[in-house]
């Protein structure tokens, strides 16, 4: 089920808690991904919150909105990078992505299998996305008054076997979000320090979101004629004639 898109900007731009959220993610993303000179960024769902970054550096960047959420314009003040895409066919060139990061996308999909399967189409040789995915055993998943509170929450085991199964290789993970999603001051002051804190001591396992690393796994080519010459290994007295007996 995918939330609207009018309720996603509310929480990421118009909340003191979205605004804190937007920036716990988008920090250890830039973190992950601190060298997107000349390369194409996209992300699918509501990761526009985390492409900003990227707008100053990357060849291009793309905002890629599923039809059931709805899309708005993005950037605000500048020339619009946002579409309105269905969720497993984008409107992209096969491998014309270089770095692509899912947010509100996985979790909320009616066919995550499939969404794998156009993240691995758009990518390029070398490619890398991150899924950014509601923690199961976090206290982000548990409320429903953040956009995290909806959809199928992860583990790392199950997120891992997942992209997996769609031919993706796990390359590293990280956690954000290490704060409760509580709207008190005192909790939103605290939130900078708890961020720090909870990434110097879990990777995965205390923060309200998972974010996982992958690489397409790109087949080895086959060597033309190896299959023949092993089925007719070289025989050392080839050719020569057998002996008749006397």
């Amino acid at each position: 089920m995918h939330l609207d898109v009018l309720d996603l900007r509310h929480f990421y731009y118009r909340t003191r808690l979205g605004r804190a959220a937007q920036k716990a993610i988008r920090d250890r993303l830039t973190a992950m991904w601190s060298d997107t000179k000349g390369q194409t960024v996209a992300g699918f769902g509501f990761a526009v919150p985390l492409l900003r970054p990227f707008l100053k550096d990357a060849r291009r960047v793309i905002g890629l909105m599923p039809g059931q959420q709805g899309v708005m314009h993005w950037p605000a003040g500048m020339a619009n990078v946002s579409a309105l895409c269905e969720e497993t066919a984008w409107p992209l060139e096969t491998g014309a992505v270089d770095r692509l990061v899912l947010l509100h996308g996985l979790e909320t999909s009616e066919n995550p299998s499939h969404l794998l399967d156009e993240c691995a189409r758009v990518l390029g040789p070398g490619g890398r996305a991150v899924m950014v995915v509601p923690n199961r055993s976090g206290l982000w998943a548990r409320s429903e008054k953040t956009p995290f509170g909806f959809g199928r929450p992860y583990s790392l085991g199950q997120l891992e076997a997942q992209t997996k199964a769609a031919g993706f290789i796990p390359e590293r993970h990280y956690a954000a979000l290490f704060g409760p999603p509580s709207a008190r001051n005192f909790w939103l002051r605290s939130h900078g320090v708890m961020e720090r804190v909870g990434q110097r001591i879990s990777h995965s396992g205390g923060g309200g979101v998972i974010l996982l690393e992958v690489s397409k796994q790109v087949p080895a080519r086959p060597r033309n004629g190896l299959a023949e010459r092993v089925r007719r290994p070289l025989q050392v007295l080839e050719g020569v004639a057998e002996p008749t007996p006397a």
